[in-house]
């Protein structure tokens, strides 16, 4: 597992922490309940947050890309197949799509190249 960092790290009730921050994670055992799951240890700080979410969640977010950078680079391959695809298609299949169906395939692609350049 890889810790991801300088992702903020949601630990409830409105409290947020850098990943890169955390130094340790401890369940709270004496006192437990809600509001009250985990000791959040950080980088500097002598006393603990204390967190409302459980530590393996906490850990999970830790160690987790968060879900837009997932969706991105998935969109990202769907795009580099996509342009592959398109690249394959010849000049008749091009002409019949533009001029019959409205589909410009070079229009598509230099988009394509566009998004994927930035």
């Amino acid at each position: 597992m890889k810790l991801q960092s300088s992702v903020l790290v949601h630990l409830g009730f409105g409290k947020y922490v850098r990943s890169d921050q955390v130094t340790a994670i401890i369940p709270i055992e004496e006192e437990r309940g809600p509001g009250r799951r985990t000791f959040v240890h950080l980088q500097g700080e002598a006393d603990p947050v204390v967190a409302s979410r459980a530590e393996d969640t906490i850990i999970r977010d830790l160690v987790q890309e968060p879900r837009e950078v997932t969706q991105a680079r998935q969109q990202q391959e769907i795009l580099q197949d996509l342009l592959v695809d398109l690249g394959n298609v010849n000049s008749t299949v091009r002409r019949i799509s533009r001029d019959e169906g409205g589909l410009d395939m070079e229009l598509l692609e230099r988009r394509i190249r566009q998004v994927l350049e930035n």
